[in-house]
Formats: C-alpha cells, structure tokens, sequence
C-alpha cells in the first residue's frame, strides 16, 4: 500500500501545476542556503512536490558480486562506473526512486545521479578543492531537471550541468566521469568481478517497478516543465548529448539505431541493442528497447570512454537554448 501511495502522488505531483519558487517560503527549510548568490532567476526553480529529502539519496550503498545478482533482467539499465580498478553497476530501479548515490570507489569519493524526468544520467567527482561533497535531493526542479544541494553549505546544484546555481557555491563545477548507461549483461561483460547496488531496505520502495509509467511515450515532458519546446524535433524524443572540441552536442538516438555508429572528428557514437527503457511500462525489466549508447574519443588509435548523457530532446534545447540536435 505504502509504494501504491507513493506511485501515485508521483503521478499528481508531476502532472499538476507548478509552484514558483519563492526564497521567503524556502528560507524556513534552508536556514543555511545563501539565497543572496544565485546565477539564475528563482522564478525557473518549480517545486516538485518533494520537501528537502523526499527523495532520499543513498548515503550508506550496499554492493553484491554482479555475478550473484538474481533480480535484475538481462537488459535491465544500469549505471556503470570504473574507477581505480573497481567497476560498480548502480541500476535505475534503485535510482529512480533514490536519484542520487554518495559513494566512493577506491580513493575517488562520486556521486551517481539519475533524473527520471529528464533520463539524465550523471556521475561526478564529490571533491571541489579541499572539499568532499555529499549530496541529497532539494525537491526542487529546473526545466524538469533535478536540483540536487550539498550537505555542507547547503548550496543548489543544477544535476544537467554539474553546476551550482544558488548559495555559498554557486557558479563551482563538478567534474563528471564517464559513465555509460547499459544493460546489465553490457556491465558484467565488460566487468566479469563488478559489483551491483542492491537496497539497502528492501521493503522501502517497490524497487523494479516505474513510477512514471508511458512518460517517455508522451507527447511532451508534465507539467512542471514551462520552458520553451523544440519545434524540430519530437520533445521526448531520445538523444545523446556530449562535448565536441569542449562545445555541447547532440545526436538523435533514432539516427543512431539507423546508422549503428557515428563518427564527430574525433569522437566515436555507437548503437546495439539490448537495453530496456527505465521509463516505459510499468516494470522496468519488460520496458520496450532502446539500445546502448557508447560515446568515446579516438586518441593515437585507442578508444577512450568520455562523458556523455543520454536524454530528451526538450532538455537538451532548455540548458543549450540555440543548439540544434543532429537528425540527419
């Protein structure tokens, strides 16, 4: 009954009318925030529902071998990370209902973040200069993307661009680390000794189980987005944004699957088949297939794994309002 309750004030939150962000009625639940610094106007920040933590990140994540994984489908979608010589598999079951995971792989502290609203999927270094940062959910969006805050000044930070935009912080970058999004039996492929998040609680939320059932099928993000919509391209349709020569690009993921790959100078864009959408049916593991993506750079003959994200085409126009999406 609980993850019912849940499931639908997810589907009345994201449907209903937004609420304008307003610092006076913030200032009660973040007696910390430095609303004085801000890089963007408040009126763009929308209550999604959620008070400060509604969505709880992952503070304390709990691994298994990958190889004794027994709930998660084949083609299952899952973050998957490398670092120091330790591989992690984080998937969006857990994600979609958690957003953000504090973690640390070898000597390297990262946070794993997913916006289901936006199928944005980030990981970033925890450290800003002397600094480690742990991050949880503001219940605030940006152009539906998720805010997400630091624990130690309690500053808003933009999860599309790894940027601080209100408090003590703002204008600071993380550093994002290439990640891919992959099916599950992508990950352990590649990574026959990873490890896999599984919950912590078990019983905390349905886990496996898409709160937000036929987005990705709609028409047009809910309601909460109020920003200008492409005209070019389907809104919710899929794509693959990452950087050219330090300059934010995007590709159609419906041109990728025609093509297989894709070559931008020195950047390399693949497409197989095998992964299944986080936001389509009701369960997660028989959501319809939309592929996986692996972008890389071609340096002296090797290929190098970059960071990329892969999206909705309404996101891409909001955070690089000018920039078009490669359809052809």
């Amino acid at each position: 009954m609980k993850n019912l309750v849940l499931s639908l004030l997810c589907i009345l939150w994201f449907s209903s009318s937004p609420v304008l962000g307003d610092p006076k009625e913030w200032g009660y639940e973040w007696t910390r925030t430095d609303f004085d610094q801000h890089s963007v106007d408040f009126s763009e920040i929308l209550s999604g529902g959620p008070s400060k933590d509604g969505i709880p990140a992952i503070d304390k994540p709990k691994f298994i071998a990958a190889s004794e994984a027994e709930d998660v489908g084949p083609d299952e979608p899952v973050i998957g990370v490398a670092v120091d010589g330790v591989a992690r598999a984080y998937p969006l079951s857990i994600l979609i209902w958690h957003e953000i995971v504090n973690d640390r792989i070898g000597d390297t502290p990262i946070t794993v973040t997913y916006c289901p609203l936006c199928n944005s999927a980030i990981v970033f270094d925890r450290r800003v200069g002397d600094r480690i940062l742990d991050f949880g959910t503001t219940g605030k969006l940006r152009n539906s993307d998720l805010v997400m805050y630091d624990r130690q000044t309690e500053s808003w930070w933009q999860q599309f661009l790894g940027e601080a935009i209100v408090g003590e912080m703002t204008g600071t970058r993380l550093k994002a680390i290439p990640a891919r999004l992959e099916s599950f039996s992508n990950f352990k492929a590649r990574h026959p000794d990873g490890e896999l998040l599984v919950p912590t609680r078990p019983g905390m939320r349905n886990y496996g189980y898409n709160p937000y059932g036929g987005y990705d099928s709609r028409s047009q993000p809910y309601g909460l987005f109020t920003g200008d919509l492409p005209d070019y391209i389907n809104p919710m349709a899929r794509i693959v944004t990452f950087k050219v020569k330090d300059k934010p690009y995007a590709i159609a993921l419906e041109l990728l699957r025609e093509k297989a790959r894709v070559e931008i100078g020195d950047i390399v864009v693949t497409w197989t088949k095998g992964q299944n959408s986080a936001l389509d049916g009701p369960m997660i593991k028989k959501g319809r297939d939309v592929g996986n993506i692996v972008v890389q750079r071609s340096t002296g003959g090797a290929l190098r794994d970059v960071v990329y994200d892969v999206t909705f085409a309404f996101v891409f126009n909001a955070f690089h309002p000018g920039l078009k999406v490669q359809q052809e």
